[in-house]
């Protein structure tokens, strides 16, 4: 999941507020572009989200572990071009989401003003010196 600088100064925030801390536990930089990275949180070896407690199923002591400050990217889940593309993508997003299906229904307006969120709250990014050999 990558962050924006609210995300994470929110996720910071909620484990004391010491904005490199944060970074250097529970952060990793991610080639981009030529020369660019972006910050993202790190994974598990399984690929979950490092906050992400599979053990049981959401609202039964598991799922997000920091989901009242989780990155926007997670907010906007399932709701990603790629997800929404046809109804196959998203079935077969749904066939291993818990999430998905269940639950309140959104607004279109609802969907489509988190999405703008994204546009809104570009993600950190840095640029790396290039080495030459």
């Amino acid at each position: 999941m990558f962050l924006s600088e609210k995300d994470l100064s929110r996720l910071a925030e909620r484990f004391g507020g010491d904005l490199s801390a944060f970074v250097e536990k529970w952060c990793r930089w991610v080639p981009y572009t030529p020369g660019r990275q972006r910050l993202s949180l790190r994974e598990k070896p399984n690929l979950d989200c490092v906050f992400w407690d599979g053990s049981s199923s959401p609202g039964e002591n598991g799922g997000c572990s920091v989901y009242g400050a989780r990155p926007l990217q997670c907010r906007t889940y399932p709701f990603w071009d790629s997800v929404v593309s046809s109804k196959g993508a998203w079935d077969g997003m749904a066939a291993h989401c818990p999430g998905m299906n269940s639950g309140r229904l959104h607004s279109g307006e609802e969907i489509d003003g988190h999405l703008r969120g994204l546009e809104n709250e570009p993600i950190v990014e840095r640029r790396i010196q290039e080495v030459a050999n």
